[in-house]
């Protein structure tokens, strides 16, 4: 059964910026890309490197979808759901995101 898991208040996030979260045993990169109150959250590990920096990528728009470039060699990850626009194989887990009280939550 999937929980809701709170990792931090809504304004800890300045918008157009990632923060890494330790959730369970997981690295999340939690995203808010705008001022508002939408949020999205992938898993931190970038897949070609096994390493933790997806949180630190920059976020940017292709296609009206919203994507973050990891800060290594740039491949790109969709914030809906993860996939490497790259390489489909290296795509990366996604999670359930809502802000509840002005507190963002995942679902694990």
């Amino acid at each position: 059964m999937s929980q809701w898991h709170t990792i931090c208040k809504l304004d800890d996030i300045i918008p157009a910026t990632g923060v890494c979260a330790l959730a369970g045993t997981e690295q999340v990169a939690i995203f808010r890309p705008r001022a508002d109150e939408q949020v999205f959250a992938i898993s931190n590990i970038d897949p070609f490197f096994n390493a933790s920096v997806l949180s630190r990528g920059l976020i940017a728009e292709h296609q009206e979808e919203l994507w973050v470039a990891s800060p290594l060699k740039k491949q790109r990850f969709r914030l809906r759901d993860g996939l490497c626009m790259e390489d489909e194989s290296h795509s990366v887990k996604h999670y359930d995101t809502r802000v509840k009280d002005g507190a963002v939550q995942i679902r694990l």
